[in-house]
């Protein structure tokens, strides 16, 4: 019987020694470089200067940043937050975010089922969100926002005034558009001209520097 327990402690304590190397707590950190973190592994942060970022399918990681590239997260991953200065960020259906999703130069994509704990922030780029929850607002300056069908931002919305150095007299102003049943808890604060098209049924707060225009077909109007 000390035999065996003795056969049975050494096999666990090999299969330990040989678990794979994608601890949780192990961090990947690069200067140049992009990470890739394949489907169903788990990663602590994620943190390069030059490349993107790759996240697969069903992946658990922290938080996720790079300075120059994009970050692509595949579905149902578990994250903590997601942070680019030049890149976009798209994420796919059914995943998991603790923290909030931000970029400079860059646009933002949320596809089917997301869950966003923190805010989403831009300052050059669109940001999409479709049927996805999110719990501390959004912030951006320039680009589009569709809060897409089904979506239910909590923390409002506020686009900042443009830095003139950037903004340019012929741009045009910037789409922001509620979706069918979408929600918006919070004030709607525009410190810019935007023009704004809320879908006759979703609910929104106050809104600040814009005036709503209400529709009820499939598609905003194009103007």
């Amino acid at each position: 019987m000390t035999r065996n327990r003795f056969a049975l402690a050494l096999s666990l304590a090999l299969s330990v020694a040989a678990a794979p190397v994608f601890a949780a707590d192990q961090d990947i950190d690069k200067v140049n470089g992009s990470i890739n973190v394949e489907a169903g592994q788990t990663y602590g942060n994620l943190e390069t200067v030059n490349g993107s970022i790759r996240i697969g399918a069903g992946a658990r990681v922290k938080n996720a940043e790079t300075v120059n590239g994009s970050i692509n997260v595949a579905e149902k991953v578990q994250a903590g937050g997601l942070e680019t200065v030049n890149g976009s960020i798209r994420v796919a259906n059914h995943v998991q975010m603790d923290n909030g999703l931000e970029t400079v130069n860059g646009s933002i994509f949320v596809d089917r089922g997301g869950n966003i704990r923190g805010g989403v922030e831009t300052v050059n780029g669109s940001i999409g969100l479709v049927d996805t929850d999110v719990s501390q607002g959004i912030k951006t300056v320039n680009g589009d926002l569709t809060v897409g069908a089904g979506s239910h931002v909590k923390g409002g919305i506020t686009y900042d005034k443009p830095n003139f150095q950037l903004f340019s007299s012929n741009r045009r102003n910037p789409r922001v558009i509620i979706g069918p049943n979408a929600q918006v808890d919070g004030a709607l604060v525009f410190k810019r001209e935007v023009d704004l098209y809320v879908h006759s049924s979703a609910k929104i707060g106050a809104v600040t520097g814009a005036t709503a225009v209400r529709y009820s077909t499939d598609t905003p109007p194009s103007k």
